[in-house]
């Protein structure tokens, strides 16, 4: 791979800083402006921006990038389908490659179970057929959500959002219906309980308080979560969570949505990270890293749940032939070149890495994730747990100078989520940056 990563200029450069002029005059206050560089290309884990500088890329894109920047396997099949056809509305008239990628996706699931697939273009897409689905096949008009969740920006799917004021600012009302539980976010327990001792109490809240008081069960249509909360930070649920919830669910008759468009895409060492809790949902949303950087999203639900009539949902540009054909090899790549299992080693080894780096830096407060969606929550103190929100965004920024992308979550969160085919070798070069910019901050 070379040597990784190389800074000709501090970001931003002179090109870089001219285009971000530009991009203030031209583009939508509504986007973050948190990182200072403009791309120009990409190649396997490497992003390089028009200034030259070459970065290791622990970000994937937002977590979309599965197989890397321009793997010839994608580019390939992206080209070979172009050259077949460039569009057709799948709602309308079939096309080959999404009917194809419909059985393979359909063959990631269960097999006790017969399921089907309705395609969109995105997450937020995703998550609002989920909920609509949800209500024509309940008849019921309610939801259960969880706190710091993040679930999309449309109005239906940001309704069942709650990680951040700043997200549903002036944009009341949104969809009516929707009421927040606990997410089980261990590390900051609303409860203020230890999840040794726990007894899983925010269950019991569910089921005491909130379905026993004021929300009636009987017109819950469906709870809809992340199977590890992506934007708070990569928060993973207890073991017995899951199992736990769906028992409690199946009481009342009401689905389970499972938002795996950040988590999904063997993202975390499974082809879905539900996988990890044996629990299985009746609505899986996708998008993201399915069709490794291409626009596709989508909802496999049970055969049974998806019985909606002609018409009630579909979208133009779901289920184009050529994020279709990016898909399909997509998901072959992560069966041939065994990305599932590069995600669970190399996760477990960069887990090791930070836990060492924890011995040296007290900002380090807590290290969570499975596969290669990691989250390293930075504090001020240990004891009290005090976010460092000012530190985190110092380290990201540092560490960018230096030539390693990252992401934040949360408050105070750093995301690492590279794409599936990152190197140890690339990882630990990068970790190395990670480790001296934490000395230095702190």
């Amino acid at each position: 791979m070379g040597n990784y990563p190389r800074i000709k200029t501090p970001p931003p450069g002179p090109k870089s800083s001219d285009i971000l002029k530009k991009d203030q005059q031209f583009v939508s206050s509504s986007y973050f402006r948190t990182y200072p560089i403009v791309v120009e290309s990409g190649k396997g884990c490497i992003t390089v921006d028009v200034d030259g500088n070459e970065f290791i890329d622990l970000g994937a894109g937002v977590a979309v990038l599965q197989t890397g920047h321009g793997h010839p396997a994608v580019l390939d099949a992206v080209q070979q389908e172009l050259q077949r056809i460039q569009h057709y509305p799948f709602a309308g008239i079939r096309h080959r490659t999404g009917v194809e990628l419909a059985e393979r996706l359909c063959g990631t699931m269960p097999e006790n179970f017969a399921w089907k697939v309705a395609y969109g273009n995105s997450g937020t897409e995703a998550v609002e057929s989920g909920l609509k689905l949800a209500k024509w096949h309940s008849k019921k008009p309610r939801f259960l959500a969880f706190t710091g969740a993040f679930h999309g920006r449309t109005h239906g799917s940001l309704a069942c959002t709650a990680d951040g004021i700043r997200l549903i600012d002036h944009f009341f009302p949104l969809m009516p219906g929707v009421t927040h539980v606990p997410y089980p976010y261990c590390y900051r327990c609303g409860f203020k309980l230890e999840p040794s001792s726990c007894g899983l109490q925010c269950i019991d809240f569910i089921a005491e308080e909130v379905l026993g008081k004021y929300v009636p069960p009987d017109e819950v249509a469906a709870i809809i979560f992340e199977p590890i909360q992506g934007e708070s930070g990569y928060v993973v649920p207890p073991k017995g969570y899951f199992s736990r919830l769906k028992e409690l669910m199946d009481k009342h008759s009401i689905l389970l949505i499972d938002d795996e468009v950040q988590a999904g895409a063997g993202r975390s060492g499974k082809w879905w990270a539900i996988e990890h809790y044996d629990v299985v949902p009746d609505v899986v949303c996708f998008a993201k890293g399915i069709a490794s950087g291409f626009p596709l999203g989508g909802a496999i639900a049970k055969a049974e749940v998806m019985d909606w009539a002609m018409g009630s949902h579909y979208s133009t540009f779901g289920g184009n032939p050529i994020s279709c054909a990016a898909a399909l090899a997509t998901l072959e790549l992560i069966k041939k070149e065994s990305l599932l299992e590069n995600a669970s080693k190399l996760g477990q080894y960069i887990q090791s890495r930070l836990r060492e780096m924890a011995d040296k830096h007290d900002i380090i407060g807590d290290i969570r994730g499975k596969g290669l969606m990691i989250g390293v929550e930075l504090v001020r103190d240990r004891k009290t747990r005090q976010p460092a929100i000012e530190e985190t965004l110092k380290v990201l920024m540092e560490c960018l100078k230096r030539g390693v992308i990252l992401l934040r979550g949360g408050k105070s969160t750093i995301r690492i989520c590279p794409p599936l085919v990152m190197t140890e070798e690339l990882a630990s070069s990068a970790l190395d940056i990670l480790d001296k910019t934490m000395q230095e901050v702190k």
